[in-house]
Protein backbone atom coordinates (compact mmCIF):
# COMPACT_ATOMS: atom_id res chain seq x y z
CA UNK A 1 0.00 0.00 0.00
CA UNK A 2 2.97 2.15 0.81
CA UNK A 3 4.19 1.73 -2.43
CA UNK A 4 1.21 2.10 -4.33
CA UNK A 5 1.14 5.75 -2.55
CA UNK A 6 4.53 6.52 -3.78
CA UNK A 7 3.80 5.70 -6.89
CA UNK A 8 0.70 8.18 -7.09
CA UNK A 9 2.27 10.80 -5.98
CA UNK A 10 5.40 10.38 -8.25
CA UNK A 11 3.02 10.09 -11.04
CA UNK A 12 0.98 12.95 -10.43
CA UNK A 13 4.39 15.16 -9.66
CA UNK A 14 5.82 13.99 -13.28
CA UNK A 15 2.31 14.58 -14.91
CA UNK A 16 1.84 17.76 -13.44
CA UNK A 17 5.95 19.10 -14.30
CA UNK A 18 5.28 17.89 -17.58
CA UNK A 19 2.23 19.47 -18.63
CA UNK A 20 2.77 23.40 -18.47
CA UNK A 21 5.11 22.63 -20.89
CA UNK A 22 3.18 20.59 -23.48
CA UNK A 23 0.80 23.64 -22.91
CA UNK A 24 3.28 26.29 -23.48
CA UNK A 25 4.30 24.35 -27.09
CA UNK A 26 1.67 24.18 -28.00
CA UNK A 27 0.72 27.87 -28.01
CA UNK A 28 0.81 29.94 -30.58
CA UNK A 29 3.43 32.53 -30.38
CA UNK A 30 1.88 36.28 -29.92
CA UNK A 31 2.27 38.18 -32.86
CA UNK A 32 3.93 41.99 -31.35
CA UNK A 33 1.99 44.25 -32.46
CA UNK A 34 3.39 48.25 -32.61
CA UNK A 35 1.06 50.87 -32.79
CA UNK A 36 1.54 54.57 -33.22
CA UNK A 37 1.06 57.06 -30.33
CA UNK A 38 -1.27 59.90 -31.17
CA UNK A 39 1.58 62.23 -30.01
CA UNK A 40 4.82 61.96 -29.39
CA UNK A 41 7.85 64.17 -27.73
CA UNK A 42 10.66 64.54 -29.99
CA UNK A 43 14.16 65.57 -29.14
CA UNK A 44 15.12 67.33 -31.93
CA UNK A 45 16.49 70.69 -30.80
CA UNK A 46 15.86 72.64 -34.09
CA UNK A 47 12.39 73.82 -33.25
CA UNK A 48 13.17 74.66 -30.21
CA UNK A 49 16.19 76.96 -31.42
CA UNK A 50 14.13 78.23 -34.34
CA UNK A 51 11.73 79.47 -31.92
CA UNK A 52 14.21 80.82 -29.54
CA UNK A 53 16.27 82.77 -31.87
CA UNK A 54 12.93 83.99 -33.27
CA UNK A 55 11.31 85.36 -29.72
CA UNK A 56 15.02 87.23 -28.97
CA UNK A 57 14.81 89.10 -32.33
CA UNK A 58 11.47 90.10 -31.08
CA UNK A 59 12.21 90.85 -28.09
CA UNK A 60 15.05 92.98 -29.06
CA UNK A 61 12.90 94.82 -31.92
CA UNK A 62 14.19 92.89 -35.01
CA UNK A 63 10.83 91.84 -36.13
CA UNK A 64 12.35 90.85 -39.74
CA UNK A 65 14.42 88.34 -38.04
CA UNK A 66 12.03 86.83 -36.35
CA UNK A 67 9.73 86.70 -39.62
CA UNK A 68 12.88 84.45 -40.85
CA UNK A 69 11.03 81.82 -39.62
CA UNK A 70 7.25 82.31 -40.43
CA UNK A 71 5.89 80.65 -44.08
CA UNK A 72 4.21 83.45 -46.41
CA UNK A 73 0.59 81.89 -45.34
CA UNK A 74 1.20 81.92 -41.91
CA UNK A 75 -1.73 82.35 -39.50
CA UNK A 76 -0.73 84.65 -36.10
CA UNK A 77 -3.86 83.24 -33.87
CA UNK A 78 -4.44 84.84 -29.89
CA UNK A 79 -6.79 82.62 -27.27
CA UNK A 80 -9.47 86.02 -27.56
CA UNK A 81 -10.00 84.65 -31.37
CA UNK A 82 -8.52 87.17 -32.86
CA UNK A 83 -6.11 86.46 -35.66
CA UNK A 84 -3.09 87.64 -38.01
CA UNK A 85 -3.20 85.99 -41.90
CA UNK A 86 -0.24 85.89 -44.25
CA UNK A 87 3.55 87.14 -43.35
CA UNK A 88 2.89 90.36 -44.35
CA UNK A 89 0.10 90.82 -41.83
CA UNK A 90 1.73 89.74 -39.00
CA UNK A 91 5.10 91.52 -39.79
CA UNK A 92 2.70 94.93 -40.01
CA UNK A 93 1.36 94.02 -36.92
CA UNK A 94 4.52 93.45 -34.49
CA UNK A 95 6.43 95.80 -36.56
CA UNK A 96 4.15 98.72 -35.60
CA UNK A 97 3.58 97.22 -31.91
CA UNK A 98 7.01 97.36 -31.19
CA UNK A 99 7.64 100.41 -32.67
CA UNK A 100 4.91 102.49 -31.55
CA UNK A 101 3.58 100.62 -28.45
CA UNK A 102 6.18 98.33 -26.81
CA UNK A 103 9.16 100.19 -25.17
CA UNK A 104 10.84 96.98 -23.97
CA UNK A 105 10.26 93.39 -23.48
CA UNK A 106 12.56 91.03 -21.67
CA UNK A 107 12.20 87.42 -21.61
CA UNK A 108 12.80 86.34 -17.23
CA UNK A 109 12.14 82.58 -17.80
CA UNK A 110 11.31 79.92 -21.42
CA UNK A 111 10.54 76.86 -21.25
CA UNK A 112 10.04 74.58 -24.42
CA UNK A 113 9.73 71.24 -26.06
CA UNK A 114 8.54 69.90 -29.24
CA UNK A 115 5.38 67.48 -29.89
CA UNK A 116 4.75 65.13 -33.18
CA UNK A 117 1.34 65.09 -34.04
CA UNK A 118 0.85 61.46 -35.48
CA UNK A 119 -3.45 61.67 -35.33
CA UNK A 120 -5.15 65.14 -34.47
CA UNK A 121 -7.87 64.84 -31.38
CA UNK A 122 -10.15 67.79 -31.47
CA UNK A 123 -8.46 71.00 -32.19
CA UNK A 124 -6.12 73.23 -33.49
CA UNK A 125 -3.42 70.54 -33.00
CA UNK A 126 -3.09 69.40 -36.98
CA UNK A 127 -1.05 66.77 -37.70
CA UNK A 128 3.20 67.23 -37.89
CA UNK A 129 5.46 69.13 -35.75
CA UNK A 130 4.37 71.83 -32.60
CA UNK A 131 6.76 73.75 -30.83
CA UNK A 132 4.97 74.53 -27.52
CA UNK A 133 6.34 77.44 -24.98
CA UNK A 134 5.94 79.18 -22.16
CA UNK A 135 7.30 82.44 -21.35
CA UNK A 136 7.41 84.69 -18.45
CA UNK A 137 8.10 88.28 -20.16
CA UNK A 138 8.18 91.95 -18.72
CA UNK A 139 6.97 94.18 -21.12
CA UNK A 140 7.34 97.96 -20.60
CA UNK A 141 4.99 99.73 -22.57
CA UNK A 142 5.68 103.66 -24.52
CA UNK A 143 3.52 105.25 -21.81
CA UNK A 144 6.24 103.71 -19.05
CA UNK A 145 3.64 101.16 -17.59
CA UNK A 146 5.01 97.62 -17.39
CA UNK A 147 3.36 94.46 -16.94
CA UNK A 148 4.38 90.98 -15.88
CA UNK A 149 2.82 87.99 -16.89
CA UNK A 150 3.13 84.10 -18.08
CA UNK A 151 2.44 83.80 -21.98
CA UNK A 152 2.11 80.27 -23.79
CA UNK A 153 2.88 79.60 -27.40
CA UNK A 154 2.14 77.10 -30.05
CA UNK A 155 3.71 76.89 -33.23
CA UNK A 156 2.84 74.70 -36.16
CA UNK A 157 5.45 73.64 -38.77
CA UNK A 158 5.24 73.03 -42.16
CA UNK A 159 7.44 70.84 -44.13
CA UNK A 160 9.94 73.39 -44.83
CA UNK A 161 10.42 74.23 -41.29
CA UNK A 162 8.59 77.12 -41.35
CA UNK A 163 6.16 78.57 -38.72
CA UNK A 164 2.29 77.91 -40.63
CA UNK A 165 0.78 78.33 -37.51
CA UNK A 166 0.96 80.17 -34.25
CA UNK A 167 -1.04 80.37 -31.52
CA UNK A 168 -0.27 82.99 -28.82
CA UNK A 169 -2.74 82.80 -25.12
CA UNK A 170 -2.51 85.68 -22.76
CA UNK A 171 -4.51 87.40 -20.58
CA UNK A 172 -5.26 90.82 -22.46
CA UNK A 173 -6.68 92.23 -19.18
CA UNK A 174 -3.42 93.45 -18.01
CA UNK A 175 -2.11 94.61 -20.96
CA UNK A 176 -5.39 97.00 -21.46
CA UNK A 177 -5.29 97.97 -18.14
CA UNK A 178 -1.45 99.07 -18.87
CA UNK A 179 -2.09 100.89 -22.06
CA UNK A 180 -4.82 102.99 -20.64
CA UNK A 181 -2.78 104.43 -18.31
CA UNK A 182 -1.51 108.20 -18.86
CA UNK A 183 2.02 108.90 -18.91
Amino acid sequence: MKNFFYVLIGSAVVLSCGQPKQQQEEQPAKETVVTQQPAELIMDQKYANIGREGIAALSSGDVASWMNSFADNAVFDWSSGDSLVGKKAITDYWTDRRGKVIDKLVIKSDIWYTMKINQPQKGPDAPGVWLMNWLQIETTYKNGATVRMWIHNDMHFNSSDKIDRMIQYLDRAPIAAALAKKK
